[in-house]
């Protein structure tokens, strides 16, 4: 079962607002047949080219969100945490169609869009999954933050973070995203900020469809000001590993290889892509085959195991 590529049984779609732009969009994943890979699809516009690839080389870098462009300067923004959720269920092949350009930020996390699928659930197609395998260690720094990946036979993320605000503080994790631990671990874990960032980017007109508490968490020195709290002491960290699986699904297949972030946003873990990609003999594309593709992000998933979140 586990060594072909999937899509979604049926449409599913979702609405809501997006989180930078604060523009309301209804987006529907439909499903795709085999080698199509993940496309997104701006239906609001009249352009020649609409079609935009969830591809490495398609990001505009951008240090909030990551940003899909393709030749024609169509766009879709926010794509990180619907990418995770697909690249965590082990989808493979989906039409995501959106009319507008942000992806809505529901509630901050991916687990509704996990859900989503989850319900409608997968299925397979008949052509074999493959996968990139990472045989050069690859490295890129920016400041004091570096995105690493380093051959390893199964996909492995480990995050490290370092904020100044006590409620925040150091967090380090380390988890095996084979067998849904992906959707067990990380897919409720919210977006997060801080008091200060959130003023600033809403003075410069981002973040106009943040509401905290609702779709995401607000830290303010010592406390967290979001109602409710938090999913988990540390959530953080497992949204930032949520980030760093949804932005490595831009490889355009499964990546086995061990992904190291040490305050790394989505501007380095894409430099690490195209860096990964740019170095000859670091990467090549195998056929998976059973034992394979039982190590990928979602094999084995089932209902149960997703978080009950509100």
């Amino acid at each position: 079962m586990g060594t072909m590529q999937t899509t979604v049984k049926s449409p599913i779609t979702f609405v809501g607002r997006g989180l930078h732009s604060g523009k309301s969009a209804r987006l529907t994943i439909r499903p795709a047949m085999a080698e199509h890979g993940i496309w997104f699809q701006r239906t609001d516009i009249d352009a020649r080219d609409t079609m935009v690839p969830a591809r490495w080389d398609a990001v505009r870098q951008s240090p909030l969100c990551t940003t899909l462009v393709n030749d024609s300067g169509v766009e879709v923004s926010t794509v990180e945490h619907i990418m995770a959720a697909l690249a965590g269920c082990g989808v493979h092949n989906a039409l995501v169609e959106i009319d507008g350009p942000e992806v809505p930020i529901l509630d901050g996390s991916a687990v509704p869009f996990v859900r989503g699928v989850m319900q409608r659930g997968v299925r397979r197609l008949p052509a074999q999954v493959r996968a990139f395998e990472v045989l050069k260690t690859v490295s890129v720094m920016h400041g004091a933050a570096k995105a690493s990946i380093y051959p390893s036979d199964i996909m492995r993320i480990d995050f490290h973070i370092d904020f100044s605000d006590a409620a925040i503080g150091r967090q380090s994790k380390s988890l095996n995203m084979s067998n849904g631990s992906f959707v067990r671990e990380l897919s409720d874990s919210r977006t997060f900020c801080r008091m200060g960032d959130v003023e600033k980017m809403q003075a410069s007109g981002l973040a106009l469809g943040g509401s905290p508490g609702v779709n995401a968490v607000v830290f303010d020195g010592d406390r967290v000001t979001s109602p409710g709290g938090l999913r988990h002491a540390d959530e953080p960290v497992r949204h930032k590993m949520l980030d760093a699986l949804g932005d490595l699904a831009l490889a355009g297949a499964p990546l086995i290889g061990h992904y190291v972030g040490e305050r790394a946003g989505h501007a380095l873990t894409n430099q690490l892509l195209r860096k990964l990609f740019a170095t000859p003999g670091a990467v090549h594309m195998i056929k998976c085959n059973a034992s394979t593709a039982a190590r990928l992000p979602g094999y084995g998933l089932v209902w149960d195991e997703i978080p009950a979140v509100a």
